[in-house]
């Protein structure tokens, strides 16, 4: 039975992503949003539960992997879709009709990342590439806030985000960090070294959270998950061309 532990945690995961995409399906976004999220808190800890109970297996990583799919790739493709349906309802010009599509592209790079490195043995202290779960947080983060703001009474909220024009930057922010799953750009690690806790030991890491903090206080928004993850891969990107110089 404590075998089955990790991956009965997993197959919770799993469940939630399920779901997410059911209720994503009935475009009830926000619960879909949070069935990711829990997916993905889930996520966490399937791993941590077999290594504490010393009962890691081929079998485990695996079944994580397709959960992962579900959960942080097809869950948040449907949340796409629906969000760029709904969008395109009130666009005029025939390229709205065929933007959900862009949505079908998420869980297939999704699927092909987790693949490619669960053969990789390069990412043990970073990551290379735009972790999947971290994608799907990027598109939680836009189905809060717009669940928020299309139930919300007229005028209170900015119509910034009900322009045609917006709908065809998240179909183009979709390619991009689909095509960042799969590349090799490296992504700095989260983990503070609290041995060393100095600036000069952990300042990506400082100037992580100092930013997260301001965007937090900027916005006081369910889209401030979805800046934090953008503001992950851009300060990602600057530190590798630094490293570069």
């Amino acid at each position: 039975m404590k075998k089955q532990i990790p991956n009965l945690i997993t197959l919770g995961n799993l469940l939630c992503g399920v779901l997410a995409c059911y209720y994503a399906a009935n475009d009830a976004f926000q619960i879909a949003a949070w069935c990711i999220c829990l997916g993905i808190f889930l996520d966490f800890f399937d791993g941590m539960a077999a290594r504490l109970l010393g009962v890691t297996s081929p079998l485990g990583k695996e079944l994580d992997s397709l959960a992962d799919v579900v959960t942080s790739g097809v869950a948040p493709g449907f949340i796409l879709w629906g969000i760029l349906e709904e969008g395109s309802v009130d666009c005029t010009g025939w390229f709205y009709n065929y933007l959900p599509f862009v949505a079908l592209l998420m869980p297939l790079y999704a699927a092909y990342r987790l693949a490619k490195f669960n053969i990789d043995t390069r990412q043990s202290h970073s990551f290379l590439g735009l972790p999947v779960p971290s994608n799907a947080l990027i598109w939680v983060g836009v189905a809060l806030y717009m669940e928020q703001t299309w139930f919300a009474p007229a005028g209170s909220y900015d119509d910034l985000f009900y322009q045609p024009w917006f709908f065809i930057v998240l179909a183009g922010i979709s390619i991009i960090t689909d095509l960042l799953m799969i590349s090799e750009m490296p992504m700095f690690s989260l983990k503070v070294n609290f041995k060393d806790m100095s600036w000069k030991t952990n300042n990506i890491q400082y100037i992580f959270l100092i930013g997260c903090a301001a965007i937090i206080v900027a916005s006081r928004q369910w889209y401030a998950i979805s800046l934090i993850i953008l503001w992950y891969i851009i300060l990602s990107a600057i530190t590798q061309k630094k490293h570069a110089e």
